[in-house]
């Protein structure tokens, strides 16, 4: 008998995540299609992510796009210029990396790496130049919320980083973006309620990077015993 390629509880926590998000959308929204489509085409491509299948990087690549356009329409500069101007690129670049790097052979799951020390300091070291600069685009554009804004540029980077080189420590960078994006959106909501359906959205998002990390570490464990 073949085996299906999500398990039980990843069908549940994909569909949790998907019904969540539509059921925030009808109570809280029901305008703003656009962050609801964006919604659900980022929770997918999370649970892909989590299985270190590309199908998830190309559905970030979309996510990012529908979310930079969401971002400029609440001011936030500091969103749109990451999800534009990083994340959707370092996403194309991660896309690349993992279908370079299938773990023997196969497409849907790729070959997990691990950092080196001196690859971890010049990541810390990129990270601190990255969030420099952005600090001074932002306060350029008058960012609204800058600290969580520019909090947010510096837990984009890394995720995306550690995304591009394979390393499982992604997941966890993306939740502890998730945490600042709850923040972000909460502010947002004391002006428009609608963007309450933008909270529920990154507080599923937490959830499935949380058990993407559980599930890359299981996998390079697996990886290396099958050596």
């Amino acid at each position: 008998m073949k085996q299906r390629y999500f398990s039980n509880g990843e069908l549940l926590l994909w569909g949790s995540s998907l019904l969540m998000i539509t059921v925030s959308f009808v109570l809280f929204d029901r305008v703003n299609y656009l962050p609801f489509i964006a919604s659900l085409i980022g929770a997918t491509s999370l649970i892909f992510n989590a299985k270190g299948n590309p199908f998830g990087q190309l559905l970030m690549i979309v996510f990012s796009v529908l979310y930079g356009i969401i971002s400029f329409s609440f001011a936030y500069y500091g969103e749109m210029i990451t999800y534009l101007g990083m994340t959707a690129p370092m996403a194309l670049f991660a896309l690349a990396s993992w279908l370079r790097h299938p773990y023997k052979g196969n497409r849907a799951e790729v070959t997990v790496n691990r950092l080196s020390a001196a690859e971890i300091g010049l990541m810390s070291l990129l990270t601190l130049l990255v969030t420099a600069v952005f600090y001074v685009i932002l306060d350029a554009f008058h960012t609204v919320n800058m600290l969580p804004s520019t909090l947010s540029v510096t837990t984009s980077f890394i995720a995306v980083y550690l995304t591009f080189r394979r390393s499982p420590y992604f997941a966890l960078a993306y939740a502890a973006n998730d945490i600042v994006l709850i923040v972000l959106w909460i502010l947002a909501t004391v002006t428009d309620a609608t963007y309450l359906s933008v909270v529920i959205c990154f507080v599923m998002f937490l959830v499935n990077d949380i058990y993407g990390f559980i599930n890359w570490r299981r996998m390079q464990r697996r990886q290396q015993t099958e050596k």
